[in-house]
């Protein structure tokens, strides 16, 4: 093939790959919530695989840029945000190189087309390799360094390098239904990374559904339900809801997205269990009724999460945690009123943030219901405060949970 016909055969997947990279760092959109661009689905699964990588090593592939320059290129440069997408595909993906330059080269025609050339064949030249574990950006490193730790930043480093194994919650914890795979938790089971969830033993059965360790444990929290009623706000896509409709409560699910909704309605039939479902904003809501418990998994900042979705940590900063954070502990203390006398309200985020977590809980003035050793997964203690902070790692989903009591 030649060096025309590879062009025309990978130009367009790069195309969006380099698309999807502008659009969260620049207008920081989400990566997830990103649109498909009109491909074949094989193309839109190597383009955002692409971009996947970019935000895994993108702090290494500017120090790699910038090593094979005489000047530091603008960090909105064109031909910087060609390079990462070469040298990702060359350096991880195991493009070979010929094919990872020459299938970029028409993202830059009638722009600095020889000045990405060249960078990358110097950088080739020279074996250049990325580090085993990604650097985190300075602005993380700070700020994380701050309010945990050095060795904490170590573990969400490592935590970072690869995407994460498979984690699934079953819907009885008795019966894996030939599933298989490591136990990491009663009812939990964790396979390898990569496998096909949808041809596994039991899938079409509804016998499991995807969730990580962390964030099966705020459901946890609350026990048997024995018939008792419980909301489950910002529900989507399911997993609390299946949770606690298999430990037996009687849920009522609230999600203010209707596509959400839908594939919640559709987690639901396929494991075989039942939640009333309510679209709505849980900050314009009123509930009938008031209920026994509450779990409130909050929209936040998803820093803990950062292995599954590494574009998080280029595209949040102080401005939206500070926001988030307003958001929280309006909808705390909105929702602790829905609660009967005595009720139980569980809250939990997927944030690495204390403001999204433990200063939240502490401003708040509502009772915290201790949580105790034998209530968690082996190797996760509660803190001194009676609260649960789950730091990322290997594997692992960075997370914060906090039971508290209505008097």
């Amino acid at each position: 093939m030649s060096d025309s016909e590879v062009e025309t055969v990978g130009a367009e997947s790069r195309r969006a790959a380099l698309t999807m990279v502008d659009a969260v760092l620049r207008r920081g959109q989400r990566f997830d919530a990103l649109p498909a661009h009109g491909l074949a689905p094989s193309d839109e699964g190597l383009a955002r695989a692409i971009a996947g990588e970019v935000f895994r090593h993108l702090t290494d592939l500017d120090a790699l840029i910038d090593s094979a320059t005489a000047q530091p290129l603008p960090g909105d440069a064109k031909a910087r945000a060609v390079l990462r997408i070469a040298l990702v595909q060359a350096l991880v993906l195991g493009t070979p190189p010929h094919a990872a330059i020459t299938t970029v080269l028409p993202l830059v025609m009638g722009g600095p087309k020889r000045l990405v050339h060249g960078v990358f064949g110097t950088l080739m030249r020279r074996g250049a390799t990325l580090p085993e574990v990604p650097t985190l950006p300075e602005a993380v490193r700070a700020r994380w360094g701050s309010a945990w730790s050095y060795t904490m930043l170590g573990d969400a480093a490592r935590a970072i390098a690869a995407p994460p194994p498979l984690d699934v919650s079953l819907r009885h914890p008795e019966d894996d239904g030939g599933l298989g795979g490591e136990v990491i938790a009663p009812g939990q089971r964790r396979l390898p990374r990569g496998t096909p969830v949808t041809e596994l033993p039991g899938y079409e059965d509804g016998k499991f559904w995807v969730q990580n360790l962390s964030a099966a444990i705020p459901a946890r929290l609350l026990g048997p339900g024995n018939g008792r009623r419980v909301l489950d706000l910002c529900a989507a896509p399911g997993g609390k809801t299946m949770q606690l409709a298999a430990a037996g409560w009687q849920v009522t699910a609230v999600e203010q997205h209707a596509k959400r909704a839908e594939r919640l309605r559709e987690n639901l039939a396929r494991t075989k269990l039942s939640a009333d479902i309510v679209i709505a904003d849980v900050m314009a809501w009123e509930p009938p009724a008031p209920f026994q418990a509450i779990l409130l998994d909050a929209p936040c900042s998803a820093t803990g999460i950062l292995a599954r979705h590494p574009d998080v940590i280029h595209r949040i900063g102080p401005k939206d945690i500070a926001a988030l954070a307003g958001l929280q502990a309006r909808m705390l203390a909105r929702t602790a009123e829905w609660l009967t006398p005595n009720g139980v309200l569980v809250y939990a985020t997927c944030s690495v943030e204390p403001e999204e977590g433990e200063q939240v809980i502490a401003a708040s003035g509502l009772t915290v219901d201790p949580v105790g050793a034998d209530e968690l997964p082996d190797g996760i203690a509660p803190a001194p405060e009676g609260w649960v902070r789950i730091l990322p790692a290997p594997a692992r989903d960075g997370f914060f949970m906090a039971r508290l009591k209505r008097p």
